[in-house]
This record gives structure tokens, sequence and C-alpha cells, in this order.
């Protein structure tokens, strides 16, 4: 007997992620039922069918700012500002949520971690499972440079599309955390013009490139005397993000309340 459908709510319905998620979820060998579809009121889209909207079979589900029906899981993808209001949602339906909206500040975090005390919650700087997986090889390339000693220089180069707004990436501010909590550096960069000096041995280099559509790009390179190497991580498309951000569904629906990553959907230690 198949398993039913999973009823899934998608926040953030209209942008170019949240018409993905609901593509992606209708092409899905496991199934899903978008029960609702969810922007901001006055949003110019609001009355239009979500299918229709991801340029899929029409899905019988309008654009609205609201829902009231049973749901089993919300996805995430919206901006900054709207965490709060979804999150708060979430926590008086007692539904899962999964939150894939980069670029948060402090509020948004503590909302999250609040949260999480009563529903089960995943939030990850990138839903992508081939960049958690890099945050893992990445975490372990630090540890294992900085048990033999000596000096490794690292540099983040991040590319996205023209209409990101935050900068650096969430997630390559990640792989810079990464790379701290393993080798201890101590200050950041953000870019080099003029004559700052010789690089300083316990810097972290960002580089963020705005160009075109690329949907994300992540190099880490680690420098050594005589030898170096990288850690890339490209998206060809938006669909990884949206099918990372299904897997991640998928995985909390039925959890207890807490606060999870993607390296749990993945079973990272």
């Amino acid at each position: 007997m198949s398993a039913s459908p999973l009823r899934l709510v998608v926040h953030g319905a209209a942008g170019r992620m949240g018409q993905r998620v609901v593509a992606c979820a209708a092409a899905d060998a496991a199934p899903w039922r978008l029960v609702a579809a969810i922007e901001r009121a006055g949003h110019p889209r609001a009355g239009a069918d979500a299918g229709t909207l991801a340029g899929i079979a029409p899905a019988g589900v309008a654009v609205a700012a609201g829902w009231d029906c049973p749901a089993d899981v919300v996805i995430d993808f919206s901006l900054p500002e709207a965490v709060a209001g979804i999150v708060a949602a979430c926590v008086a339906r007692r539904v899962p949520l999964v939150v894939a909206t980069t670029g948060l500040e402090d509020r948004e975090r503590e909302a999250i971690a609040a949260a999480a005390r009563t529903i089960p919650i995943l939030q990850s700087p990138s839903m992508s499972l081939a960049v958690n997986i890099a945050m893992d090889l990445v975490g372990r390339a630090g540890a294992l440079l900085n048990r033999v000693g000596g000096r490794t220089d690292v540099e983040i180069i991040e590319c996205h599309h023209r209409h990101k707004e935050d900068s650096p990436s969430g997630t390559a501010l990640k792989f810079g955390a990464i790379v701290r909590e393993q080798m201890r550096q101590t200050r950041e960069a953000h870019g080099r013009e003029g004559r700052p000096g010789g690089r300083p041995a316990d810097e972290i280099g960002y580089h963020a490139v705005r160009a075109g559509d690329n949907p994300g790009e992540h190099t880490i390179l680690f420098g050594m005397d005589g030898e170096s190497f990288s850690v890339n991580v490209r998206a060809t498309n938006r669909d990884c993000y949206a099918r990372g951000g299904l897997a991640a569904a998928r995985f909390l629906v039925g959890r207890p309340a807490g606060l999870y990553s993607m390296r749990d959907v993945l079973g990272i230690a």
C-alpha cells in the first residue's frame, strides 16, 4: 500500500524558489499534496493557481496570505523579514517548519531557537545536499590540517546571480565558521584592494561575485607552502535547493520538537 501524501504548505510560493518547491513536489516520487501556497498580503500574484504559476498543471491551490487547512509540514523560502511570522504561525498550529530562507539576522535566529522548544524546525544556510556534504569535507580537511600544524591560508570564493541581496552568502559564512572552528582563525577579510600588506596567517578571506543567473557556486581554497587544494561545489539550477528542502521536510515529519540541520537529514555525526 502506498504512503498517504504529506500535506505541504509552501511559504514564499510565488518566489523563484517557492515555485520550484511546488514544481519539484509535484514531480517527486515520494507523494506530496500541496494544501497551501502562502505570500504576503497584497502580493501581486495573490489568487493565482500555485501550480500554474510554477509552470506545471494547475494545483487547485490559490496563492493566499494564510492557511486554515490541516498540514503536515511547511517549507519557507521567503525573505528574512517574513520568517518570524511563519515561525509564529507554525508554533500556533504545531506544524513542523523548514526554514530555507537565507540572510537571517539575530532576531530571526532567536525566534527559530525559541520555537524549536515547541515544534521541530530545520534551519540551514543551504538546502543543497551537495553543499552540506562539502561542508562535512571542509570540516574534516580543516581538522586534519590543524592536527599536523604548519601554515594554511583559507580563501572562500562564492558566485551567485545578480539578484542576490546578501553578501557574502550565508553558505560562504557557514563554510567560514566551519573552518574557524577547526583551524582557529581569528579574523576575516572581505575582498582586498590597495596595499593591505602581507596576508595574516589567522585570516579567512571572502570574495563574492554577483553576475548573471548563477544559482550558486562555492570554492574553499586551502593554500600551503608547495601545494594547495580546493573543495568546489556548484549548482546548475535551483532544483537542488528545492529537492533538498523536500528531503528536509520529509525528515521533520514525526520528529520531536528541536532544532535540526541538514547534517541530521544526511546522517552526518
